[in-house]
């Protein structure tokens, strides 16, 4: 057997001896260890198991050799991946060229050209090593094969069938040396076949299966053997993608795998061997850029979703029907219908006007068909030979509006033994489409191409005469095959009988995502094959009308158009595309006039028939009992076919018509709805979330939220074929039930191969799912269909995206139909043409960048066009919630705590949630069933060891008996990531609200006392003191009416807020107001500004927003961010990647419905925008946000502040119906002594101060002493009193100081009013009765807020605010970005943001101290020079300085400079 170049029996190798070789091999390739050496100790741990005959010294072997059973199985230890080298290159590389170049240099073989040749050494000690086996770790650059993106490389498993048959040579003795090609390179390729079956020794098997991982180094010092050897089959149990490309040990061949024969010198061999020395691989957390800059890999998230359920199993479809009734083949169906049903309609085609213009019958295809193979076989010739032989490929070049003579040519190629390539007719000579097609055409041989007079008229002619030569496409004879071109057989010629053998039918072009072009061969048995599986799954019969509006040249209009229907005898009425361009309804009505049985569209037919069929009153549709949706599959489609159901139900239209399939090349027809009568299933849908889907995992989710993906089912497997969802990277391991993974499919009706591309052939059809332990699924390799989806219920295949589409941003995965999906739903009619739109990627510092085109329409304006895409840029609202719906959320949160966390009355429940309306809905629900919620800013996650414990000490402190949150942040606060912060075994119950039953609570909490706590206030001051107060049901009431006066907030008003929803006023505008007064709200997190900082003034402008609420880090980042901008801003909208959240409103649009047509950014409908902040007015800032945006139609006197701090988060609002706001102009000496001295504008020391606001309906405020507590008069500065209903009712308790409660919220006056209870805020300010009257014709109250006792610097006897030193600095030097000041002992600390060259920091030194002496009399201890972004700034934008000064004082800050003046 051995002498017959039989395979060797394999025995696996013992485990200490693998774990000592992949030792040494770790040592050989981090360089420890020489090559020298390495070879020696290999070799000592092979002797044993190599047999005497090898000439290995019989002392080296044990006899204790491990006899393996005769059908034992070796499997292959993992490959350790090779470092890729120049792969700078591989962008500008085509596989599919290189494999097609391969493939022709086997034609130098015959002429015994010598070529340059990779070979490994021979080693003389051990004459086994002589013939290396095939590399299947990597493949060199030269012979890198086409690979799908995105998949990652492993080593096959081997099966004892599958050793090398390089082995066998060394037993024989033979000088031969064996080489991969291109297909054997790569993982699951494999050399030409032997029988398998052999047994021979097994101490040289179990040295091949290491041998191939631990070869010796190349060696091209030697030629190689002339004689051919046969070669044994490799199966494989696992067919791989992508193998990584670059390896070192990669032999050059010919693409039939016949190595190249040369001689070259000993010195280029030790070259060789210098430059083959091994490199250190990279760290995995690191990539090599191409500027060899060493760039951090993106971490995943620890909280991202992952796929929880169990193994999928193969999904079998029912059995293909056997019987007599199938034909033998194809043209054997075509002749009997031409020969007894001569005169039965085949197809029927019309003009652009809808007009019948030829009916083909099947005698006359028949006929013609005829005539034209007798001609391809007989008539033409070259040099006296036939240009033609069966097996040549024949390209059909037809337009899309004739489909009758491509049918024609079609069939005629057929009976000829010829291969169709049809193909799209090329525009220019130039056109990079064709291109691509030509070389499609050259690697399949083309030399003739079949046409019509009317298409070769039309085409681009030489000076000739002649049609030109196009740029990239082989040299073409072109032939004419209208009838008077073609000649007529003799009586005596028949075409040759062919059945439905396994040689190649017709090649259909597919394009990959990468603009190659490749040709899918499908067999004349797989051809018959699909038809019969159609004809079984769509139950079509003889005589059926078939509607077809799709392309006849491939895919699905080939395949029920011009196969299927030949073979059931049916008539095809065949739509041309620019029939649908002018009349979108002219395919219904040709279905009413043929009283059609079946049609073949797409969902953009659908949906463009929608426009149309306003005024038709005579339409009818009850004669279609199957409507294909060729593109079920694509997530647009449910709509289309929801809307068509809708309109065309009243017209005679079933709901169980419609049967969307999904298609693809390498497999043809995946899947197909049968309607009821055919035994299928009722239909489905999926509603899933998107976030979960970028992550590959499936999540139900509710239907009324926008982030969704609603996807319908695309039936069940097609007749005959066995389906499963396997990995999209690496081994096809089988997915769980509930992960998205790419369809593979076991069929005779799928496609064969890319024609001339094995290696890519090899990955794509000839995979091997294996299971969770690397079992195969099956002995028959499957079809790879490049679909992503996963089996639902009844069987019922859904599918989510294309591989080819598929595009990864950041750590997400995104599909390209999905963003089509988002801007066809933006109103495309108007602006796009025919809603032409595509959607590609490109690649910028190794992440994608997403990119859409569409098409313009002609009579729409550049400016309309681009507003619109700027609308489709802003994407949808993320959530949107109506008070009913709101109602309902909440009623399932409350049944969840009472259920599941068995909460009782009075707990408290910590919210952690993002911003949303998910957090408003558990707010709710904790009144519900009366806890106390305390909203709790969720922990960031890539920071989790300084966010983390703030939400651990909230929870903590605030005494929460259960945590709400969604599932991802559930995950975050349990993973490894948070052990290393907290203790995550001492959270308290926490529940997950995304997964929550709908249920309802038997009652609502009625609180029994208005002085019941509401909820728990928690937030951290700017002197770093974490607090929560106490709101009481009567505050929370009091504060809601106070905020509806001032501001006349009806139920008719769009209110935008753009504050952060967790603490004080931002919360109680985003949690409480639009509950309480009706009105809309567009919650606008201020997060996303930092991705596109328009998106709050776009909010305020596109729902006309006569209230705004923002912070001043907000009013900063959109006046650093767009101030610039406001020309573009007014005539066009700036680009918007989310659009803002909804809350509850009792005026809600329709679900899912797209904003309104944008004018630009408008904001004349501005009355009011309102700063919330807990410190003095920033004048400048407020005063250049209104000049900035002015030419927008910001009112001059819109923009005004707020004043509120713990103790009541709203004392003053300016509201819409007040006087303006009044600016004073002050002593800045006369207030270092607390004395408020008025003074003119332009004085010397004088400050500018702003009255923070109308004081609120309800509110009192008095200046008290904050020491004497004595009521203070006008012309004194104290602390800001404050006796309101909504005022809190105390702390629930201070971190680190718990007797604060009668101090702050129980405070009375020394003398004057002393029976009043007022609260004290901690700010000084004071209060000023101007001569403005309000609405009501009272005189208007101003206070005026300087600053916080809490901040205040003491020094020198006097009181100095931080923020007027601070403003000095700044205006010092353009460089300075930013400062804070704080005292340290007795010394002025000033640290200094540095914009700028560090070289200029020692000049900022000077210029600082002066300033500061100059104008405050200070002398400043130390100057702390940093980066920008070193000085923290909360949500608010208020700086906390006592944060920075624990930083200075742990020298944490990391200065660039720091000078002292001690």
């Amino acid at each position: 057997m051995a002498e017959r170049g039989c395979p060797l029996e394999a025995v696996p190798l013992p485990a200490e001896v693998r774990e000592s070789l992949a030792e040494l091999e770790l040592e050989l390739s981090e360089g420890d260890i020489t090559q020298k050496g390495y070879e020696k100790k290999r070799g000592k741990l092979l002797a044993r198991y190599v047999p005497l005959a090898q000439g290995v010294d019989p002392s080296l072997q044990a006899e204790t050799r491990i006899p393996g059973p005769s059908q034992a199985t070796a499997p292959v230890p993992e490959q350790q991946k090779t470092r890729p080298s120049h792969a700078r290159d591989e962008r500008f590389r085509s596989d599919v060229h290189t494999e097609a170049v391969q493939a022709a240099l086997a034609k130098y073989k015959e002429r015994k050209m010598p070529m340059p040749s990779k070979r490994r050494s021979v080693l003389t000690h051990m004459a086994v090593e002589a013939y290396t086996p095939p590399d299947t770790s990597s493949a060199s650059e030269d012979e890198d094969c086409l690979q799908r993106p995105g998949r990652l490389a492993s080593a096959p498993l081997q099966s004892h069938a599958g050793v090398a048959p390089w082995l066998d040579q060394a037993v024989q003795g033979s000088p031969a040396s064996s080489a991969a090609s291109c297909t054997s390179s790569h993982p699951g390729g494999r050399p030409a076949a032997v029988p398998s079956a052999a047994a021979v020794p097994a101490g040289p098997a179990a040295l091949a299966r290491v041998a191939d991982l631990h070869s010796a180094p190349p060696d091209v010092t030697t030629g190689l053997a002339q004689h051919q050897h046969t070669y044994c089959e490799r199966p494989q149990l696992a067919s791989m993608r992508g193998a990584p490309r670059g390896g070192s040990r990669s032999v050059l061949e010919t693409a039939g795998g016949v190595p190249v024969s040369s001689r070259v010198s000993s010195k280029i061999q030790q070259l060789l061997n210098t430059l083959k020395k091994p490199k250190r691989p990279p760290l995995k957390e690191f990539f090599v850029d191409d500027l060899e800059e060493v760039l951090e890999v993106q971490q995943p998230d620890p909280g991202q979703p992952k796929p929880e359920g169990g193994q999928t199993a193969v999904l079998k479809g029912e059995l293909l029907a056997v019987g007599s009734t199938w034909p033998p083949s194809l043209l054997a169906t075509l002749q009997q219908w031409g020969t007894t049903q001569p005169k039965a309609p085949c197809l029927t085609a019309l003009d652009t006007t809808g007009k019948a213009v030829y009916t083909l019958t099947y005698g006359k295809l028949w006929s013609r068909s005829l005539k034209l193979a007798y001609t391809l076989l007989n008539k033409l010739t070259s040099k006296n030979e036939p240009l033609l032989k069966p097996g040549d490929r024949v390209a059909l070049v037809f337009p899309n509006s004739d489909p009758v003579m491509f049918t024609v040519a079609f069939y005629g190629c057929l009976l000829a033994e010829l291969v169709p390539v049809p193909i799209e007719v090329p525009l220019t000579r130039k056109d990079a489409g064709s291109q691509q097609v030509g070389f499609l055409l050259g690697s399949c041989g083309v030399a003739l191409a079949l046409t019509t007079d009317a298409c070769q008229k039309g085409l681009p002619k030489a000076q000739t005469g002649e049609v030109a030569a196009f740029k990239g496409w082989p040299p073409l004879t072109w032939l004419v095959i209208d009838g008077k071109h073609l000649t007529k057989p003799p009586k005596d010629w028949h075409p040759s009988a062919q059945d439905a053998g396994a040689g190649t039918a017709y090649i259909e072009y597919k394009t990959s995502k990468e603009g190659s072009t490749v040709g899918v061969a499908v067999s004349h048995a797989s051809l018959l094959a699909q038809c019969q599986a159609l004809t079984q799954a769509c139950g079509y019969s003889e005589a059926e009308t078939l509607t077809n509006v799709l392309d006849f040249k491939r895919d699905a209009g080939l395949w029920h158009g011009v196969l299927t229907s030949v073979m059931n005898r049916m008539h095809v009425v065949s739509i041309p595309y620019a029939l649908m361009k002018a009349n979108p309804l002219s395919w219904i009505q040709k279905v009413c006039a043929y009283k059609a049985r079946a049609a073949l569209v797409k969902s953009r037919d659908m949906h463009w028939s929608l426009l149309a069929q306003r005024g038709q009153r005579d339409v009818s549709l009850s004669s279609l009992r199957l409507l294909v949706v060729a593109d079920g599959a694509n997530p647009w489609s449910i709509s289309s076919c929801d809307a068509f159901l809708n309109v065309f139900q009243a017209r005679g239209l079933r709901p169980e018509v419609i049967c969307p399939c999904a298609s693809s090349p390498e497999a043809l027809t995946v899947a197909i709805r049968r309607p009821p009568d055919l035994g299928g299933p009722p239909p489905r849908r999926a509603v899933l979330s998107m976030s979960c889907l970028s992550h590959g995992v499936i999540r139900l989710d509710a239907e009324e939220k926008l982030s969704v993906l609603t996807v319908q089912d695309v039936g069940q497997v097609m007749p005959g074929a066995n389906v499963c969802v396997v990995k999209v990277e690496g081994t096809p391991y089988l997915c769980k039930t509930d992960e998205v993974g790419e369809i593979c499919v076991n069929s005779s009706a799928t496609a064969t191969a890319y024609y001339g591309l094995l290696g890519i052939t090899k990955n794509i059809f000839e995979t091997v799912p294996v299971t969770a332990g690397g079992t195969p699924v099956s002995d028959r390799p499957f079809t790879r269909t490049g679909l992503l989806g996963f089996i639902g219920p009844d069987n019922l295949v859904f599918v989510v995206g294309k591989l080819d589409g598929l595009m990864v941003v950041g750590v997400r995965r995104h599909n390209a139909d999905d963003i089509v999906a988002t801007a066809l739903a933006v109103e495309p009619m108007k602006f796009v043409y025919r809603g032409r739109i595509a959607v590609f990627s490109v690649t910028v510092l190794h992440d994608d960048r997403i990119v859409l085109v569409a098409e313009q329409r002609p009579d729409a304006s550049e400016e309309d066009s681009f507003q619109w895409m700027s609308r489709v840029l802003q994407g949808t609202v993320t959530s949107t919630t109506t008070c009913i719906q709101l109602h309902k959320k909440a009623e399932r949160v409350a049944a969840a705590l009472m259920e599941k966390a068995r909460l009782t009355t009075g707990a408290h429940v910590a919210l952690v949630y993002p911003p949303g309306v998910d957090l408003i809905a558990a707010f709710y629900g904790c009144l519900y069933c009366g806890c106390v919620p305390v909203t709790v800013r969720p922990p960031h996650p890539q920071n989790l060891a300084t966010t983390l414990p703030t939400v651990k000490m909230i929870v903590e402190v605030s005494k929460s008996a259960c945590v709400l949150t969604t599932q991802a942040i559930t995950r975050l606060l349990r993973s490894k990531e948070a052990l290393a912060a907290v203790d995550v075994r001492t959270w308290p119950t926490i529940l997950d609200t995304d997964d929550i039953p709908k249920k309802k609570v038997a009652s609502i909490f009625r609180p029994p006392s208005p002085d019941v706590l509401a909820y728990l206030d928690f937030s951290v001051s700017t002197t770093g003191i974490l607090a929560g107060v106490k709101m009481s049901h009567a505050a929370t009431s009091a504060l809601c009416r106070a905020i509806k006066l001032q501001c006349e907030l009806y139920p008719s008003r769009q209110i935008a807020i753009c504050l952060d929803p967790y603490c004080g006023l931002g919360f109680a505008l985003w949690c409480l107001c639009s509950v309480y007064s009706g009105h809309q709200s567009v919650l606008v997190p201020p997060p996303e500004l930092e991705t596109n900082v328009s998106l709050w003034l776009w909010a305020v402008s596109q729902y006309k927003a006569r209230v705004t609420f923002c912070s001043y880090s907000v009013m900063e980042m959109c006046a650093r961010g767009l101030g610039a901008q406001t020309a573009v801003l007014r005539v066009r909208a700036v680009r918007a990647w989310r659009e803002p959240r909804t809350s509850p409103s009792s005026r809600k649009p329709p679900r899912g419905a797209p904003p309104p047509a944008m004018k630009g950014v408008n904001l004349s409908c501005v009355r009011t925008c309102m700063v919330v902040a807990e410190e003095r007015p920033r004048i400048a800032l407020t005063q250049s946000f209104s000049k900035l945006f002015r030419d927008l139609g910001l009112p001059a006197r819109a923009v005004s502040t707020t004043f509120g701090c713990r103790v009541n988060v709203a004392i003053c609002l300016q509201g819409t119906a007040g006087p303006d706001p009044t600016t004073v102009y002050v002593d800045m000496r006369a207030l270092r002594h607390d004395r408020v001295r008025l003074v003119e504008r332009g004085s010397p020391h004088s400050l500018p101060l702003t009255e923070s606001g109308k004081i609120l309906p309800g509110v009192k405020v008095i200046i008290a002493h904050s020491e004497t507590r004595g009521p203070l008069g006008d012309s004194h500065l104290g602390e800001v009193w404050v006796s309101s209903p909504h005022s809190a009712t105390g702390y629930y308790t201070v971190y680190g100081e718990e007797g604060l409660h009668a101090d702050h919220f129980s405070a009375r006056l020394s003398f004057g009013d002393t029976q009043t209870v007022w609260a004290r805020t901690g700010f000084l300010g004071f209060l000023r009765r101007t001569e403005l009257t309000d609405a009501s014709g009272e005189r208007h109250d101003a206070l005026y807020v300087v600053g916080s006792l809490d901040e205040m610097l003491e020094l020198r006897g006097m009181r100095y605010h931080p923020v007027d030193i601070e403003t000095s600095v700044v205006r010092a030097h353009r460089s300075i970005a930013e400062c804070a000041v704080f005292t340290w002992t007795n010394l002025l600390v000033v640290v200094v943001e540095l914009d700028g060259l560090e070289q200029d920091a020692l000049d900022l030194v000077a210029l600082v101290t002066n300033v500061v002496l100059e104008e405050h009399h200070l002398v400043v201890g130390v100057v702390v020079i940093v980066d920008p972004g070193v000085i923290p700034i909360n949500s608010r934008g208020e700086k906390q300085r006592m944060h920075l000064r624990d930083g200075f004082l742990a020298d944490q800050l990391d200065p660039i400079y720091v000078a002292y003046n001690m």
